[in-house]
């Protein structure tokens, strides 16, 4: 496996001990507390009214003043501002010699704005939709995060943000190595932030997983305290850093991601899901557990947590596990955020040999195990080598391997090659559309795969959606888990048992397959009924909570399907799909896994209709033209790509490669879009680079249009400046609607499809093409989100 060699230079923490990072650093090596009764979040109703709150509670102000943009300022944006300024100070990147292009943003969130929006559903159910305030939802999307920090600062290269739950900050670090590693990025702001929410009390109130006492992680775990707070580190390569005179904080050398399979929010009790990432991120530094001097813990203080996590570090090592203590003792659980806090934390701990603690309250019993779990207050000793682990509800796991700046620290890669990856199975369900037959038979006769279903809202009348029927999500999927599976989950299942029955995996093969799920907007219809239930009677739904984080129905697809491999969620809306697609083959090609699930599903439920009815235009009342300023039509989507390594993939089942990837954005800012198609042009001429082919070998570009012109128009700019003006024109977006990160995805699978197509004319149908024009064999397929984010994937047919 190939070893990461990433610098981070720069570090900037807000936790509930401090509003910098020397501040909660001092204050956490002295193991001091920061847990007290929340002023922020009205929780009286709830199990526990402690949390572990910024200084300052309700009255908290940011230290940083806003840059640019206009309009509110969600808590959760403020915050990942004050620590972005403090990590980017702490780096020097003012002075440093880095083009904003070259500086990419991995942000991880678990609620985001889920303030803002809070605020503006009470404002719905309260008041009606014409008097909600629709600007709330500009910083309401969980991507709109990494949008702001863009705006702010003027960073215009990759941007996206991770979403596995309270696992999001450690997976965002991760991405950000990935995107240095395969030349993305120079520079990339890295990091995990969340707020205190109603949200997040009533959800995990009614879990019952709340502690009433201050939480006890490792001892008498009874509970967890929530916290909110941001932390955010800057990664570089390390001869760049070294190059540049900075000093060097710590080394990323690898990072560990696994599914357990086991239950939808439950860690597999025997700890293996925890054991197999702490191993890869070992097995990635070329280190040996031997090697690991401290463990900075997932240490939640709930039983089921506390006890698989002690029982897979007294098996990393067992005859002498390595000291184990846990941040959230002392600040909380902070959800997304945790991950990167708890890195920062551990950072610190490097650059000065301090071994951070565990608070042990007096009614605390031993530790499990016998392990050493640093009680009361910090100690010095020696710490060249730490694991800093964060696991989350699906059994997402994820483990940083951090190292001192020490050559004998390094160990040694066991592989130095990066390995050619292959495309060996596409599915899709879409709109009406019931399985990727009925897919490919409306895409080559271009017609529309909707119609039948319109959405009626309060003071604006009905709309058209393109959403998947009910009776069309039951396929494939056991019956027994139809039950705890959401509407968002049942079309992700469904399309990868779509998938499977083509490419069938043994069950040894599921085991070592990793799965990558991408997301628009998430589950928003489990979220919005899971919200409009808690603030109208302020009880939370057990059955609804589990399902309202992002990484919910991968996790429901691995555990249906035994995928136990490297996994992560990514939701930053319409560009997450070919930001997973990139993710997964990063991971083949360095050797963390043979074969990568790539899965999409979003969804149009009324809600999201309800955010964009009153901008005139916006929604088509009829059908989405793209090119023609028709307006919008919202779908429904799931797609499943199945990557693998050429060199153990089935040669008959190999249908393409995934050549290059463009990632870019601008800078503007949450909920807008500039008119400027640099941005964009930018993503194709990156993705042509990376595919090291030219604009003329490109025969057609899968567009992003969806009918509205600002958007349109900005797109055919920019292919016309990237010199694509030749290749053949194709918005499917036309047949299906426009279906979040799924449609890039489904965009994938048409690219590949028209390469099989008989018919030769079927292009001319669908596409702006000349009558005569051959069969398509290489594609750029493109993808935006509003915010500023442009992505772009070469992709060539098997029969190129």
């Amino acid at each position: 496996m190939i070893a990461s060699d990433v610098a981070v230079t720069g570090v900037g923490l807000l936790a509930a001990v401090g509003l910098d990072a020397q501040r909660s650093w001092a204050a956490i090596a002295a193991g001091s507390s920061g847990i007290s009764r929340v002023t922020s979040v009205d929780a009286d109703g709830f199990i526990s009214q402690l949390a572990g709150e910024l200084p300052g509670g309700s009255d908290w102000k940011a230290a940083v003043p806003r840059r640019a943009g206009r309009g509110r300022v969600d808590r959760c944006h403020a915050m990942a501002l004050d620590a972005t300024e403090e990590a980017v100070a702490g780096a020097r990147l003012a002075a440093a010699d880095y083009a904003p292009e070259r500086v990419g943003i991995s942000f991880g969130t678990s609620l985001g704005g889920a303030r803002s929006g809070e605020a503006f559903h009470r404002q719905w159910l309260e008041e009606g939709l014409r008097r909600a305030d629709a600007s709330l939802l500009r910083q309401y999307p969980l991507h709109s995060v990494a949008d702001y920090i863009a705006e702010q600062f003027g960073y215009t290269g990759a941007r996206t943000v991770q979403s596995n739950a309270c696992a999001a900050g450690a997976v965002a670090i991760a991405y950000g190595v990935e995107l240095i590693e395969s030349g993305h990025a120079d520079v990339v702001i890295a990091g995990g932030v969340d707020p205190l929410a109603y949200f997040s009390f009533g959800g995990f109130s009614c879990l019952e997983a709340l502690d009433p006492l201050h939480c006890a992680p490792y001892t008498r775990s009874s509970g967890l305290n929530l916290g909110e707070g941001a932390g955010v580190v800057v990664l570089e390569r390390l001869a760049l850093a070294q190059a540049r005179g900075i000093p060097v904080l710590a080394v990323v050398r690898g990072y560990g991601l696994s599914a357990d399979a086991h239950h939808p929010t439950a860690p597999d009790p025997t700890g293996r899901g925890a054991l197999r990432a702490m191993r890869a991120a070992l097995d990635m530094g070329g280190l040996s557990p031997d090697d690991v001097d401290y463990v900075n813990g997932h240490g939640t203080g709930t039983p089921a947590n506390d006890s698989t996590e002690t029982r897979a570090i007294a098996q990393l090592r067992p005859s002498d596990p390595p000291p184990l203590s846990s941040t959230k003792s002392m600040i909380g659980h902070t959800l997304g955020a945790a991950g990167a806090v708890e890195a920062v934390t551990a950072v610190l701990a490097l650059r000065d040999s301090v071994f951070p603690p565990t608070v042990v309250p007096p009614d605390a019993m031993d530790a499990p195990h016998g392990l050493d779990i640093v009680p009361a207050a910090g100690r010095t000793g020696a710490l060249s080598a730490a694991l800093s682990n964060s696991f989350a509800f699906g059994g997402n796991n994820a483990s940083l391997l951090l190292t001192r700046d020490d050559p004998a620290a390094r160990g040694e890669s066991s592989a130095s090659t990066e390995r050619p990856v292959v495309i060996t199975g596409t599915a899709a369900i879409a709109a009406d559309a019931k399985d990727s037959a009925d897919v490919r038979a409306l895409l080559r006769a271009w017609k529309p795969a909707y119609g039948t279903q319109r959405v009626t809202l309060e003071g604006y009348g009905d709309f058209p959606v393109a959403e998947i029927p009910e009776k069309h999500l039951t396929r494939g999927v056991n019956p027994q888990m139809l039950r705890r599976i959401d509407n968002l989950g049942r079309r992700a299942a469904v399309v990868v048992a779509d998938l499977l029955r083509e490419r069938k995996l043994s069950r040894d093969e599921a085991s070592r397959t990793g799965l990558i799920f991408a997301t628009g907007t998430g589950p928003l219809s489990t979220v919005e009924a899971f919200q409009r239930e808690l603030i109208q009677t302020g009880s939370g739904n057990t059955r609804l909570f589990p399902n309202t984080v992002m990484n919910a129905a991968g996790g429901h697809v691995a555990l249906l399907n035994r995928l136990q491999g490297p996994t992560a969620t990514i939701c930053a809306g319409g560009t997450s799909g070919i930001s997973a697609l990139h993710f997964a083959t990063r991971l083949i090609q360095r050797g963390a896994a043979d074969r990568m699930m790539v899965l999409s599903a979003d969804e149009a439920p009324v809600a999201m209709l309800a955010a964009h009815a009153r901008i005139d235009g916006f929604l088509s009342r009829e059908r989405c033209l793209p090119f023609r300023n028709s307006g919008k039509v919202f779908g429904g989507a799931g797609v499943a790509v199945l990557l693998e390594a050429a060199a153990t993939a089935p040669q008959e089942k190999t249908m393409g490669w995934i050549e290059g990837f463009g990632m870019t954005g601008d800078a503007s800012g949450p909920g807008r879009l500039e008119a400027s198609s640099d941005g964009w042009s930018r993503s194709f001429r990156s993705a042509l680079v990376d595919a090291g082919v030219a604009a003329c070998d490109v025969d057609v570009v899968v567009s992003a249009a969806c009918g509205r012109a600002a958007i349109d128009d900005t797109e055919t700019t920019a292919v016309r400046d990237a010199g694509l003006s030749s290749a053949v024109l194709s918005a499917p977006k036309e047949i299906f609607g426009d279906a979040g990160a799924s449609s890039a995805l489904l965009g994938v699978a048409h690219a590949l499809w028209m390469s099989e197509e008989t018919d030769d004319g079927a292009l001319d149908r669908k596409a702006r093409a000349s009558p005569g024009r051959s069969l398509p064999r290489r594609a750029i397929v493109s993808s935006y989100e509003v915010g500023g984010s442009y992505q772009s994937v070469v992709v060539r047919s098997r029969d190129a």
